[in-house]
């Protein structure tokens, strides 16, 4: 599976005002590895900065001056993106720049989404951690990925820390030392589970057929939404 992990820098939040993109960071994922190659560039918006945006990232109109254009970078782009699986937080706002920008340089793919599938880590992190807070920084502090050098925002380093935390929701249980077994209840000849005597019976709970099924028509919307489903190939491989 190859995936490219993306974000984007703008310079307001509604691309429908008028504001555009003025900086993409994107990283290849091949069989959820990096692979060292990624795509990065800062764009001349042609506009000015609303000065909220500019507190959040940083980048001023000065040096975007001499950048390029999206029209100039646009099938670069959609070269390195075309066929994957595109990874991004609160991908509605990234996807809808990057259709807006195709639109204006009158493109031959009106959205991204014609050559690409979109997998939105913000659903994923909600459906996994309902009624939590699951920003990017709120989700580096649960998964313990290291985002001390995140001051302000940037397109390639949130691409970076969004490739640890996507990879780490979806990396599926770890051993954590919690063997009900020890090697004084394990017998040589034996790989079964012995639990001391006196152990309570552990009761074991089936789902229903109507847990089954629900649990069936929430992974084929994961696979709508997404393209593919991690679980299932999981399970099936």
């Amino acid at each position: 599976m190859r995936q490219i992990v993306l974000d984007t820098e703008t310079t307001g939040l509604d691309p429908r005002q008028g504001h555009r993109i003025i900086e993409i960071g994107a990283l290849e994922l091949v069989d959820r590895q990096l692979t060292g190659k990624q795509f990065h560039v800062y764009l001349n918006p042609e506009r000015e900065i609303e000065q909220g945006a500019l507190e959040v990232h940083g980048i001023t109109e000065e040096f975007l001056r001499d950048k390029p254009l999206f029209a100039e970078i646009s099938d670069e782009f959609m070269a390195f993106a075309e066929g994957a699986e595109l990874v991004i937080h609160n991908a509605p706002f990234d996807v809808g720049f990057i259709d807006n920008e195709l639109s204006l340089t009158g493109h031959r793919h009106a959205s991204i989404t014609e050559i690409a599938s979109v997998l939105d880590t913000l659903e994923l992190a909600r459906d996994l951690h309902p009624g939590q807070r699951n920003n990017l920084d709120a989700l580096c502090k649960r998964y313990e990925v290291d985002n001390s050098s995140r001051t302000l925002h940037g397109a390639l380093l949130d691409a970076e820390i969004l490739a640890d935390v996507y990879l780490a929701m979806t990396g599926g249980q770890v051993d954590l030392g919690l063997s009900l077994e020890s090697p004084a209840t394990r017998s040589d000849a034996d790989d079964g589970v012995h639990l001391h005597a006196g152990h309570p019976v552990l009761l074991v709970l089936k789902a229903s057929d109507e847990e089954l099924a629900q649990h069936e028509s929430r992974l084929n919307d994961i696979e709508d939404q997404s393209g593919s489903c991690l679980y299932r190939q999981a399970t099936t491989a």
